[in-house]
């Protein structure tokens, strides 16, 4: 029984990403995996967090309000 639960609130997708800009990428040397949203002028992740498990990359998603297919789904975790 949780006695403080609070309610997960939803993010507003940061400026100027947009759904399609949510990407993984794992680290060469030890496998670890990222998501956030892409950043083409910098090569780089923004806002990006750890992923242990597929349940990560849909807490993600549910974090920022955005729907997340089989598909996308498929396509984060071949990344």
């Amino acid at each position: 029984m949780k006695l403080f639960h609070r309610k997960k609130e939803t993010l507003p997708i940061p400026e100027p990403f947009t759904v399609a800009d949510i990407r993984t990428e794992a680290s060469t040397c030890t496998g670890e995996r990222t998501i956030g949203f892409y950043d083409r002028g910098a090569h780089r992740l923004r806002y990006a967090e750890l992923v242990r498990s597929v349940q990560d990359i849909r807490d993600f998603y549910a974090k920022y309000g955005a729907d997340l297919d089989d598909s996308i789904l498929q396509r984060l975790m071949n990344e």
